[in-house]
């Protein structure tokens, strides 16, 4: 059994059905009409409801942060990469997040939230060198973290190269690279890469990729955080694959296009 705490996460994790909860604690010193309503959807879900003092909520989230509020829940599932790779409707492409060792929990909070509101069809995590899907990542994350499809593989650079034989093109985030990110055609089937705090992609993960974007700078800093660098990156696949218009003629690469197995 896992702890999930705050009023999004408790709420998102009911709404999103994935996971068996065993009961919801909040606090007796709190009473609103936010809480209520959480309240409400626990009896209309069948989850038991229990009052305990803060300070015993705190306990048992370990932080003061819990809002009041506390989910006991069965471990979460991970999907696998081949469950990820699944076909979609005819005509319909792919966009998957893959982390290469984001460490920080905040920063995979974030990073999942904006994967969850960007239409991200899943996210890969690597089991080692990864923070695990804490609630820590739930708050972080208010409670997207319980939609976001996520598979745990052992290997990334294994893992990409699965995708790139379902011919999903892997794209690697990295401040050298080219073309600008907003040059890159996103309509087709993609995978995104983004490495680690301050180090970036690790070596072997970098030539696995097919292209290697940068997000232009125009001050003194040569990088932006991970989970905003990843923000400006999907919202810009989620504009270019929402866009109704007619395709414009498809771009000419500056480079002839490799990979994909080969």
């Amino acid at each position: 059994m896992e702890v999930l705490y705050g009023l999004h996460p408790v709420e998102e994790a009911i709404r999103a059905g994935g996971r068996q909860l065993d009961h919801v604690s909040v606090a007796r010193e709190r009473r609103d009409e936010r809480l209520e309503r959480l309240i409400e959807l626990c009896r209309t879900a069948g989850v038991r409801v229990s009052l305990e003092s803060r300070d015993q909520l705190t306990r048992l989230a370990r932080t003061d942060a819990h809002q009041g509020v506390l989910a006991v829940v069965r471990e979460r599932k991970f999907l696998g990469i081949e469950d990820l790779l699944a076909p979609k409707a005819e005509g319909q492409s792919r966009f998957f997040l893959a982390l290469d060792g984001v460490e920080d929990p905040h920063n995979l909070g974030a990073l999942l939230r904006t994967a969850d509101g960007a239409g991200v069809d899943g996210v890969i995590l690597p089991e080692r060198r990864s923070a695990p899907v804490t609630a820590t990542v739930a708050k972080t994350s208010a409670g997207a973290s319980e939609h976001v499809r996520i598979a745990r593989v052992t290997n990334l650079v294994r893992a990409l190269e699965q995708m790139k034989q379902k011919h999903v093109w892997v794209l690697g985030l990295d401040e050298r690279g080219t073309p600008d990110y907003t040059e890159y055609d996103f309509k087709g089937d993609c995978v995104l890469v983004l490495g680690r705090e301050g180090a970036g992609l690790h070596d072997l993960v970098k030539k696995t990729c097919d292209h290697l974007l940068r997000i232009p700078m125009a001050g003194q800093v040569s990088s932006l955080n991970v989970s905003v660098a990843g923000a400006v990156v999907m919202f810009e696949a989620m504009r270019q694959r929402r866009q109704t218009a007619a395709p414009p003629a498809a771009r000419k690469p500056s480079k002839e296009r490799k990979g994909l197995g080969s």
